[in-house]
C-alpha cells in the first residue's frame, strides 16, 4: 500500500517546510547558536550506545516540528510497525523485509508463510556457533588434518560489503589468528592475488550467493575450486573446505558442497541487509561467536529504540528527516559519510549500497513517476585523510553537501596525542562547515600577517569560507561489537524512513538487474562462442570488436 494517500508535495506539511526554508535562507547557523546558548543540549539524542549532536543544522524548533509532522502525515508509525511485524513491505516482490528478525534475541514470534522466522534464525545461529567454535578451536580441520588458518569469503554486493566493513571495524576483537580474505570483483586479479596468500590445506572457502548463480561469485568460486583440486587432487576433500550460504541447496551440492555445510538465506532478507544472517559467518569466524552475538545485540537495541522512542527523540527518524530537509528543500544532491576512525574506513562503501540501492528509485510504490527528488548520492571516506582532498569542495564549492561526522570518544590504540589530534580535526571540520570565514575576517587575518592593501584585496576573496554548511556528529564511547551493530542498524532505519517519505519500495533493486541481463547476451560474443545479434548501438559493437581483436578471436 502506498505510504502517501495524497501527493507528497501537496501536503500542507510540505508547504509549511517550503515557507520555513525561505525564512531561514539568510540566517546563518552562528546566529542560531548566539540566540540559543542551550542549542547543543537540546538538539542531542542518545540511543543504543550512540550519541547524536544535530545542532549544526539549518533548523529551528519549528522546522523540526514540521519535519516530524511530515513524517507522521506519511504514515511513518504504521509503516514502521508493518516493517517490524513482517508485513510484505517489499511490494514489487511481495515479500517482507525482516532483517530486524535476524538480530531478535529469540523473545518474539514473527510468522511468515506459517513459519516462525525468529525460531529459524536461532537454529541457524546455533549451527553457526558449532562451526565457528570448531574452526577457532582447531577441532574442525582441513583434509590433511591441519587446522584452518585462513577463510576466503566469495560474494559480492551485500554478501561482501557488510561483512568486510564489520570485519575491519572489529579487528581489535579478532581471535585465534584466522583472518578472512574477501573476493568480490570479477576482475581475475582479485581471486588470483588472494589465492597466492593462502595454503590449500588450511583454507576454508565460503561461497555467499542466495541463488548460487550470481555470475561474479560463481566464476570466482570455480577458480577457487579448480585451484584447490590442482593442489589436493581429491574431489572428496571439497566437502571439508567449501561451504555456502545460499537458498539453492541443489546447486551447492552439485558444486561438491555437503548439504550439512550449506547455511540458509531467506527471501525476506535483501543482500544489503544480510550481514546479520549466516552471511556474517566471515565476521563470526574472525571475532568469535560471542562478539557476533554482541553485534546483533547492539543492532537489536537500535531496533527497539526505533520502534519505541517518540519521533522527536528517535535517532533514525531525526537523521532521516534532516536528510529529507536538505535533499528536497535545499537542493542537496549528495551526502558525505565521514568516519574518523580507521576501523570504520569501509562504512561509506557499505552505506553507499544500503542507501543508493534502496532509495535510488524514480517511481512510487504504485508505479507513478516521482515529481520530487529521491535518494542522494552517498559518498565519503575516512578522516582526517579527506581534509587534504575533497573537504575543499565541501567548504568552498558551490554545492551544498551535508555531512555525518562519526568518531569514538576512545581509541583502541592510544599512542602519543593521536586521538586528541584526530578528535580536534573532526570538531574543527564540522565547526568550519558551520561558521566559515567572512571577508572581513579574511582581510583582518591577512593584515595581521603584514600584507599590503593590494595583497589583501587580491587574496581575501580566495580565503572566504561561506560556512552555514550542515553536519551531524555521531559519537560512541568506543568502537565495539555493540556500537558497530547499533551504528549500521541506525542507517538501515534512516534509509527506510526516507523511503517512506518519498513513497518508494526501499527493498527491491530492479535497476541492478538490467546490466546482468545485457551481460548475458554480450559475454558469448566476447568468448567467441557465437556471433550473436549485434547490439543496438555502434559503441558496444565497436568495443566488442576491440576486445576480440586484442584477444585474438576476431
Amino acid at each position: 500500500m502506498p505510504a502517501n494517500p495524497t501527493v507528497l508535495t501537496s501536503k500542507p506539511e510540505w508547504q509549511t517546510l517550503k515557507e520555513h526554508r525561505e525564512r531561514l535562507d539568510g540566517t546563518p547557523m552562528t546566529e542560531l547558536f548566539r540566540q540559543d546558548p542551550e542549542r547543543a543540549k537540546r538538539y542531542y539524542i542518545e540511543a543504543a550506545g550512540l550519541s547524536l549532536d544535530f545542532s549544526k543544522n539549518r533548523i529551528t524548533d519549528e522546522v523540526l516540528e514540521a519535519l516530524l509532522a511530515l513524517a507522521s502525515s506519511c504514515n511513518l508509525e504504521a509503516r514502521r510497525e508493518a516493517l517490524l511485524q513482517g508485513e510484505r513491505v517489499n511490494v514489487t516482490e511481495d515479500r517482507p523485509a525482516l532483517h530486524t528478525a535476524l538480530r531478535n534475541p529469540g523473545t518474539d514470534t514473527i510468522m511468515v508463510d506459517g513459519q516462525d522466522v525468529v525460531a529459524e534464525v536461532q537454529r541457524t545461529l546455533a549451527r553457526m556457533e558449532t562451526l565457528v567454535n570448531g574452526v577457532l578451536s582447531g577441532s574442525r580441520t582441513g583434509y590433511t588434518g591441519k587446522p584452518f588458518t585462513d577463510v576466503v569469503s566469495i560474494g559480492i554486493g551485500g554478501s561482501y560489503l557488510g561483512p568486510k566493513l564489520v570485519g575491519e571495524a572489529l579487528q581489535p576483537y579478532g581471535q585465534s589468528g584466522v583472518p578472512c580474505h574477501y573476493v568480490a570483483n570479477i576482475d581475475g586479479t582479485e581471486i588470483c592475488e588472494t589465492l597466492r596468500q593462502v595454503n590449500p590445506e588450511t583454507t576454508l572457502f565460503l561461497i555467499q550467493s542466495k541463488s548460487f548463480r550470481t555470475q561474479e561469485t560463481l566464476e570466482n568460486s570455480k577458480v577457487a575450486r579448480r585451484w584447490f583440486l590442482e593442489h589436493c587432487g581429491d574431489e572428496q576433500a571439497i566437502s571439508r573446505h567449501f561451504m555456502s550460504v545460499t537458498a539453492n541447496v541443489p546447486a551447492a551440492r552439485d558444486f561438491g558442497i555437503d548439504p550439512d555445510n550449506v547455511f540458509p538465506m531467506w527471501d525476506w532478507v535483501g543482500g544489503r541487509y544480510s550481514l546479520w544472517s549466516a552471511i556474517g559467518l566471515p565476521i563470526a569466524l574472525t571475532v568469535g561467536m560471542a562478539n557476533f552475538r554482541a553485534l546483533l545485540a547492539g543492532a537489536h537495541a537500535m531496533d527497539q529504540h526505533f520502534r519505541e522512542a517518540p519521533l522527536h527523540q528517535n535517532l533514525p527518524v531525526v537523521m532521516a528527516m534532516l536528510g529529507v530537509w536538505y535533499n528536497n528543500f535545499w537542493g542537496a544532491e549528495t551526502h558525505a559519510i565521514l568516519p574518523y576512525d580507521h576501523y570504520l574506513r569501509s562504512l561509506p562503501d557499505h552505506l553507499q549500497q544500503l542507501d543508493m540501492e534502496s532509495n535510488g528509485k524514480s517511481v512510487t510504490q504504485d508505479g507513478k513517476n516521482l515529481v520530487w527528488q529521491s535518494g542522494p548520492v552517498i559518498w565519503g571516506g575516512v578522516g582526517a585523510n579527506g581534509q587534504h582532498a575533497y573537504h575543499q569542495l565541501i567548504h568552498q564549492g558551490t554545492r551544498l553537501i551535508p555531512a555525518d561526522f562519526i568518531i569514538p570518544l576512545q581509541t583502541h590504540n592510544p599512542v602519543a596525542t593521536h586521538h586528541a589530534d584526530l578528535f580536534a580535526n573532526c570538531l574543527s571540520q564540522s565547526r568550519a562547515m558551520m561558521a566559515g570565514k567572512s571577508l572581513e575576517e579574511a582581510k583582518a587575518e591577512l593584515a595581521a600577517e603584514g600584507r599590503s592593501e593590494a595583497e589583501i584585496e587580491q587574496l581575501a576573496p580566495h580565503k572566504v569560507i561561506p560556512g552555514n554548511k550542515p553536519s551531524n556528529t555521531l559519537t560512541m564511547e568506543k568502537v565495539t561489537p555493540e556500537t558497530v551493530g547499533a551504528l549500521i542498524a541506525l542507517y538501515e532505519h534512516r534509509t527506510f524512513v526516507q523511503g517512506v517519505i518519498w513513497d518508494l519500495d526501499s527493498f527491491d533493486q530492479w535497476g541492478v538487474e538490467l546490466g546482468k541481463q545485457l551481460g548475458k547476451s554480450i559475454l558469448p560474443r566476447l568468448l567467441g562462442q557465437e556471433a550473436g545479434d549485434r547490439a543496438s548501438d555502434s559503441s558496444t559493437d565497436h568495443l566488442i570488436e576491440l576486445f576480440l581483436s586484442a584477444s585474438g578471436r576476431s
